[in-house]
């Protein structure tokens, strides 16, 4: 019996010793609010990243879109300037034929006009240019002059620029997300660091500093667009 008292004293001496050495226990709440951080951290990180992903997809696709219409402009624009060409030479035949007196020469000319140009040439003509020497230098520069092919090669240059110019606003909207992915990643450090600490001042002072940042964080992700 002496014996099993013995043990039971020095048993119960181990329990002190080992209880000294765990050192003083962390209040729960602050457990708790290190565990919402880190909940919140994963949902916010993953929103951010998923939303980054979007954007980066979003700018791939509006510059591939650019791109199309940078070769569609100059399509049109090769289209209106062949149209330019044929007609400024068939006006320096009609112009020769008509002043060597070649009246079938000239008709011949001017029904090879594309219709688009013809009244602008008509225009033209009517203000003598042959007598006239205040009358335009050609047809190219009479307000009835249209290119439907230089229009849509001017519509589609500017839609080009300015579908660029969204895929650049959403390269930074991606890189916007990155910044707060990367400034999640600083919350979840300083709580993994905050978790080695036994010390309750040195504890508390860690969450409440990624508390904050995580608050930032969500204030700015909140304040971002979405696709």
């Amino acid at each position: 019996m002496p014996e099993g008292g013995g043990s039971n004293i020095e048993i119960a001496h181990h329990l002190t010793e080992r209880k000294e050495e765990s050192g003083p226990q962390m209040p729960r709440a602050v457990e708790i609010a290190e565990a919402i951080v880190l909940a919140i951290v994963a949902i916010t990180t993953a929103w951010s990243g998923y939303q980054a992903a979007l954007w980066t997809g979003h700018q791939s696709k509006l510059y591939g879109l650019a791109s199309k219409q940078r070769v569609q402009a100059a399509r049109a624009q090769d289209s209106a300037n062949y149209e330019r060409l044929y007609n400024a030479a068939t006006v320096s035949q009609w112009l020769q034929a008509e002043t060597s007196g070649q009246k079938k020469l000239a008709d011949l000319y001017e029904r090879r006009f594309l219709p688009e140009f013809r009244p602008a040439f008509d225009a033209w003509k009517k203000t003598d240019p042959l007598n006239n020497p205040n009358a335009p230098p050609g047809p190219f520069h009479m307000p009835e002059f249209r290119s439907a092919n230089a229009d849509e090669a001017g519509k589609l240059s500017a839609q080009a620029s300015d579908t660029f110019e969204q895929g650049d606003e959403a390269r930074h909207h991606a890189d916007d997300y990155v910044r707060e992915t990367v400034m999640l990643a600083t919350v979840l450090l300083l709580t993994a660091i905050s978790q080695r600490f036994k010390i309750r001042g040195v504890r508390i002072g860690l969450i409440t500093v990624a508390g904050t940042l995580l608050c930032l964080s969500i204030y700015h992700i909140v304040s971002l667009p979405r696709v």
